[in-house]
């Protein structure tokens, strides 16, 4: 099963989440619309609405309520996009020039300001207590997460167990939001509440180790931003990790990181040494090997959902994270 097909399940109420992102970029100002049509433009996967419309399939189903809770999600997703590449001076995202490299850095701040405030706008429309709250949770986690990367910036001492709270922190959070407020407003049992949480946690880990592992095999046609980006940002990922523990002395990544104030063109030699290097094919299994590992938890148990399509879906999903190529 591709994404499409997962699509084609919840299609019509997708569009909706969709019109309802649309909306966000109907404003007086034109050049406000401006950027936010930019930011909010087709090309991302939703995967994150998708996973709030699936998790409330076993209960009661409200759209009313899911449409805006679908639509916040993915706001806050973008907003944390935009940061990101402000943050990260980033030149490219899905392969469009970033908002900062368009607009400037204090504009791309602003922006992802206001995407998180029209975010919390529709966690709002809820009117549940308990997602707004998780709403609010979410969004410090996520940029305690952020700053946490900050600190760690071109920092070699980093254990594994960093690693995995950095994204848990950045990633895995918005996850398990998507999950846990879809279930909460489909009135689901506290029990299987937990269940779609966890789901979504461990899914999200799953998600970020496979990202980080295809900045160092992936194309930047497929993944839409230069290879190697988290290395020229100082950011150690688990597949650096795992090629620093195999080679703790002749390693291109140390040098990379104690002399960030390299020339451009020994900089980009540098990292083109550090991805041959990182990329050895029985690193790259092992990081495969430990995001599986974490698609297995998340599915482990579903079991105790109601036996409905959208349980096998949210099985399928977990597999694809694993194939995905951007």
């Amino acid at each position: 099963m591709q994404l499409n097909d997962i699509y084609r399940l919840i299609g019509e109420d997708l569009a909706r989440v969709e019109s309802q992102i649309k909306s966000v970029t109907e404003v007086d100002s034109p050049a406000l619309a401006e950027l936010l049509e930019h930011s909010l433009r087709e090309g991302g996967k939703r995967l994150r609405p998708v996973l709030t419309l699936l998790s409330a399939k076993f209960h009661h189903y409200d759209l009313d309520l899911l449409l805006p809770m679908a639509t916040s999600v993915e706001l806050m997703h973008t907003s944390t996009l935009v940061h990101d590449d402000a943050i990260d001076d980033s030149a490219v995202r899905r392969g469009r020039p970033t908002v900062n490299s368009l607009w400037g850095e204090d504009r791309a701040v602003l922006l992802g300001d206001y995407l998180f405030a029209k975010a919390g706008e529709f966690a709002a429309l809820t009117g549940n207590l308990r997602v707004i709250r998780l709403f609010a949770q979410t969004l410090q986690i996520i940029s305690s997460g952020e700053l946490g990367q900050t600190f760690d910036a071109f920092e070699l001492e980093q254990s594994r167990d960093r690693y995995f709270k950095r994204i848990a922190s950045k990633t895995a959070s918005l996850f398990s939001l998507a999950t846990e407020s879809g279930a909460v407003l489909s009135q689901a049992p506290e029990e299987l509440v937990k269940v779609l949480r966890e789901y979504g946690y461990n899914l999200g880990i799953a998600f970020q180790i496979v990202d980080d592992t295809l900045d160092f095999v992936g194309t930047e046609k497929e993944m839409g931003k230069p290879v190697g980006s988290d290395l020229a940002q100082g950011t150690l990922t688990l597949p650096a990790m795992l090629s620093l523990e195999r080679y703790p002395d002749d390693n291109p990544v140390i040098e990379l990181f104690r002399n960030r104030d390299m020339a451009e063109g020994d900089k980009k030699k540098k990292i083109k040494e550090a991805i041959e290097m990182v990329a050895e094919p029985s690193i790259i299994k092992q990081c495969y090997e430990v995001a599986s590992d974490y698609c297995a938890k998340a599915c482990r148990h579903l079991g105790r959902l109601p036996d409905n399509p959208s349980r096998q879906v949210l099985k399928d999903i977990a597999a694809l994270v694993l194939s995905r190529k951007s």
